[in-house]
């Protein structure tokens, strides 16, 4: 499926097949959407205008009926310890979503969000404390992602849908984004250089399993205890880890690819013995790669990262048990740009 105008966006609404449906019903032959993707999204036109191999007839009817309006940068702050960049983006409608740039050698990872806000409530998490104001168009994604490479004056190699929002819950409209992203005609990411992350959405997993891209899977795993994954994530109650486990095999036996496992190590409440060994019994005949992350502060949830030596503990226990992991690189936490930290809030202009 794709996505359709999103009244008060403009052009930013449409994925490519979007975009090329609205030109069909306009008598445009095919090889216009090209054209207009690459002005989009490679070249970065401000307006119709500078699409001067766009007939001046049709530039007008865009002008007029898909507004190009591109965000309006409000907030951007630098890390002092590895130049990760926070981004604080208004919409043309007036929301607001943020995005962050990571740079690393020859790499540039952008981490962009799928939703302005988010619905789902977890608890260590500071973006869903203000709840879900809308979902993000597929341009508005693939946007930002633009925008940050701009910023850097590189190409991005790698794209990270653990912004704002849960990606699932705007499945088409993420898919569109993802694809403007990896379109030779728009941002030209390798597709496994893409990678969609999700609370753990069943239905939208088997989903994704059955698209022909090769784009990267990450789930918010975070508990293999029942019991304990309801208290962090409450909204998952209807997404049981058996049924969650099953479809990560058929995801893994679909596509070849393996999913990673996000884990935030949340001192007393998911970093016990009991907790580890649940861990490896979810992992274990799984194609899977664990990803220890001990969690990141954020003020007023309550929630404080182990010492240490719990992390070690399960970085040696998976190892021991043959499951791959690894402790990710903290990046960003100086400006409250890493996991479950963005907010929608900024100290100011960088």
């Amino acid at each position: 499926m794709t996505t359709g105008p999103v009244p008060g966006i403009g052009v930013l609404g449409l994925d490519r097949g979007g975009l090329e449906r609205w030109l069909a019903g306009e008598s445009e032959p095919r090889f216009r959407t090209g054209q207009l993707v690459r002005w989009l999204y490679q070249r970065g036109a401000d307006s119709y205008e500078q699409m001067t191999d766009l007939p001046a007839g049709l530039r007008a009817t865009l002008a007029d009926r898909l507004p190009l309006l591109r965000p309006r940068l409000e907030a951007r702050e630098v890390s002092a310890l590895d130049d990760t960049r926070r981004y604080l983006w208004r919409l043309a409608d007036g929301a607001t979503v943020e995005s962050v740039g990571l740079p690393a050698d020859d790499r540039l990872t952008v981490c962009f969000s799928t939703q302005a806000g988010c619905a789902m409530g977890c608890s260590f998490c500071a973006t869903g404390a203000g709840g879900l104001v809308r979902d993000l168009g597929a341009g508005e994604m693939a946007e930002q992602v633009r925008l940050v490479g701009a910023d850097f004056g590189a190409r991005v190699t790698n794209a990270v849908a653990m912004g704002q929002g849960e990606p699932f819950t705007n499945y088409d409209a993420t898919l569109g984004g993802v694809r403007l992203m990896n379109d030779p005609d728009a941002l030209g990411i390798g597709a496994r250089h893409i990678t969609i992350s999700t609370c753990g959405l069943i239905g939208e997993i088997e989903r994704l399993a059955s698209e022909p891209e090769q784009f990267t899977l990450a789930i918010s795993l975070h508990s293999a205890v029942q019991a304990t994954r309801n208290r962090l994530m409450p909204s998952l109650r209807a997404q049981p880890l058996p049924r969650l486990q099953s479809a990560l095999e058929t995801y893994a036996t679909a596509t070849g690819r393996r999913p990673s496992l996000e884990y935030a190590l949340v001192e007393g409440v998911n970093d016990s013995a009991e907790e580890l060994a649940a861990l490896i019994g979810f992992c274990t005949g799984l194609l899977c790669h664990v990803n220890l992350i001990p969690v990141n502060p954020v003020g007023g949830l309550g929630h404080a990262r182990p010492g240490g030596g719990r992390v070690m503990a399960f970085l040696d226990g998976l190892a021991a048990a043959g499951i791959q992991a690894t402790i990710r690189t903290e990046r960003g936490t100086d400006i409250e740009a890493a996991c479950g930290q963005l907010t929608q809030r900024h100290s100011g202009p960088g």
